[in-house]
């Protein structure tokens, strides 16, 4: 290791371990960041020499990235960035902290996966979904889709794992060689931002069994290798595979098939990875379940419209609190509510909380949901019987509340 780079890796793990002594936070952004001030080249030196796996996506990343690890775990240590700090800054702290590992799983904000690709120089990369999300700030889904194919058309002999539910992954891996493409079906239940062909804008015509073809001929779904039939993940061989997770709803056993056919190109054998899937009870924080003045709270995470259509999904019919902020990481524009049904919490107990509880209280009404306003967490415990309470809250939100429990989840 260069001279420059073993100083760039001690002060990247310092500045870390500060951050989280002073409790500022995890440090997976500041030490990532002074260590690329000293070298710029870090994250490339640190990904030297080991087999990467990258992550990325609208949806799932994190859960998926944290089911990937615990697969290649089969195999050897692996370093990950597991607190979702997914730009190039998290990359590096994760891979400095880890230390000499074989193996890597990094999750990869959608917009920097050109970059880390080119960086990391991965063995295979996963392409969960692409839907609108940030509307103030984010590229356009057809946009997006267009970056990635660019991105994978540079590096033809990195493998792709990749969703043929989705068009806009679809279109993205298109260009890629065909023996280099692995193709997983674990459904798309949110639709509205794939209704046009990114090749050409025609239509989308779907079909039975999650089949779809745009009505010119320039798209079509792929046949998949893995698939999820009947609650069992199918590898390419024709076996099924029952899958037992701890982690709620149909959206996290297509993950958990997805990380599988990753898994797989590193030589993993599904009924080696299972039972490691098996153990992942929380990922930074989300699906966690608390016990708070008997009341037993799961946190889930939705941040815009296909994960909340989701996160109804994993919900039991209990008391729910939603909770909504606009701040820089969230995003500042709150109009994608009006996308999101919430007609699924009728005949619940609803309660909004977060700075924009009122634009979420609007919606709300819109929909014919009755609700409850209150001012914070503790006053959400208070209002509910005992037993359980469900969680949904959007990323500064769901931390807010991570804080008032007053503990790391």
């Amino acid at each position: 290791m260069p001279l420059r780079t073993a100083f760039a890796v001690s002060v990247s793990k310092t500045a870390a371990a500060l951050s989280r002594a002073t409790g500022r936070g995890d440090g997976s952004v500041i030490g990532g960041r002074l260590g690329m001030m000293i070298d710029p080249d870090l994250l490339a030196h640190l990904a030297a020499g080991r087999e990467i796996a990258l992550v990325s996506g609208t949806n799932g990343k994190t859960t998926t990235t944290r089911f990937t690890a615990a697969a290649l775990g089969v195999l050897g240590d692996v370093a990950t960035n597991s607190f979702g700090a997914n730009m190039p800054t998290g990359h590096t702290s994760a891979l400095a902290r880890a230390g000499a590992t074989r193996y890597a799983v990094l999750e990869v904000d959608e917009h920097y996966l050109a970059q880390v690709i080119q960086a990391t120089e991965p063995r295979v990369v996963a392409l969960l979904n692409l839907s609108r999300d940030q509307l103030d700030r984010a590229k356009e889904v057809a946009m997006m889709a267009d970056l990635w194919r660019q991105a994978l058309a540079a590096h033809p002999k990195v493998h792709i794992v990749a969703n043929a539910d989705d068009p806009m992954v679809v279109y993205a891996a298109g260009a890629h060689p065909a023996d280099e493409v692995t193709w997983f079906s674990a459904g798309q239940r949110w639709q509205d931002d794939s209704h046009v062909c990114p090749a050409c804008g025609g239509h989308i015509q779907r079909g039975e069994a999650g089949g779809w073809a745009c009505a010119n001929g320039d798209l079509r779904r792929p046949s998949p290798q893995w698939t999820l039939l009947d609650g069992e993940v199918v590898a390419p061989d024709g076996v099924p595979h029952e899958v037992k997770l701890q982690l709620p709803g149909t959206v996290n056993l297509g993950n958990a098939a997805t990380a599988l056919a990753v898994a797989a190109k590193f030589g993993v054998n599904p009924i080696d990875a299972i039972p490691r899937l098996g153990s992942v009870a929380s990922v930074a924080g989300r699906y966690a379940q608390v016990e708070r003045d008997g009341r037993l709270v799961r946190l889930l995470l939705a941040k815009n419209p296909a994960s909340w259509l989701e996160a109804f999904e994993m919900a039991d019919v209990a008391p729910t609190l939603l909770a909504i902020n606009a701040r820089d990481p969230d995003g500042l524009d709150t109009s994608w509510l009006y996308d999101v049904d919430f007609s699924p919490l009728r005949g619940r107990q609803v309660l909004v909380s977060g700075d924009r509880a009122m634009d979420l209280a609007v919606r709300l009404e819109i929909n014919g949901v009755p609700f409850t306003h209150v001012k914070t967490f503790a006053d959400a415990v208070a209002a509910v019987p005992q037993g359980r309470l469900e969680v949904i809250a959007n990323y500064t939100a769901f931390q807010d509340i991570r804080a008032e429990l007053d503990r790391v989840l």
